[in-house]
């Protein structure tokens, strides 16, 4: 069964034992996707209303990137299990769960199996550090999304646009951590460097934008 055909109850459940996936990253995922859902559902509920007429149709184009974000979200939920990361395997060995799995299974008796051992994990921990930086980039356009619902939605649900930027910046950040336990393992550093500056520049770029927004949608709903 793929995790995002468990229930509720079933991923938590999953989550708080020592299985190896569900973890962070896909945690992270389908928090993301949560905060985009959030933020297609203020649309939702400002489409139609002759109060918004006017933005309609940015409600409704915003509507479709929604949808579509959330189930790319949804997919790397089930993407990060298959490249989970070497933490979140603890002593598990079996190549049933991830590349990095079975890397560290591989022997590493002989120089040729070492070298072999250290080039396959190597390309493991890079596609691990992928997966969770993909994330953070549906995580930002989120926040960016969850800004324009918070700016142009229906006041009624104004709220749900700001815990949409709350939800999608704390997946963001929880991505983040996912890429940096993978990129300190990294034999290439420059590499690894790479994708820890691709990491900081959206942490640098979308926090404060999702901290905007809830400072924003606080104001508005708290008269300051």
């Amino acid at each position: 069964m793929e995790i995002n055909d468990l229930s509720c109850a079933q991923f938590l459940a999953q989550l708080a034992s020592k299985a190896p996936t569900p973890g962070g990253g896909g945690t992270a995922a389908l928090v993301g996707a949560a905060g985009v859902a959030l933020g297609n559902m203020v649309g939702c509920l400002t489409t139609g209303k002759k109060k918004y007429a006017a933005v309609e149709a940015d409600i409704q184009a915003l509507n479709t990137k929604a949808d579509a974000l959330r189930k790319e979200l949804e997919a790397l939920v089930d993407e990060d299990a298959l490249r989970a990361s070497p933490v979140e395997f603890g002593l598990v060995t079996s190549d049933a769960f991830a590349p990095l799995a079975a890397a560290y299974g591989l022997p590493k008796d002989t120089p040729e199996q070492a070298a072999h051992k250290a080039a396959v994990l190597e390309a493991a921990l890079d596609g691990a550090s992928a997966v969770p930086l993909q994330i953070m980039e549906k995580c930002a356009e989120g926040i960016a999304l969850a800004g324009q619902y918070a700016a142009k939605g229906s006041v009624l649900a104004v709220s749900d646009a700001g815990c949409a930027a709350v939800l999608c910046k704390a997946a963001l950040q929880a991505a983040s951590l996912n890429v940096f336990i993978n990129t300190k393992l990294m034999a290439d550093r420059a590499r690894a460097a790479a994708l820890d500056a691709r990491a900081d520049a959206l942490l640098a770029e979308f926090v404060p934008q999702a901290d905007e927004v809830f400072n924003a949608v606080s104001g508005k709903l708290r008269n300051k």
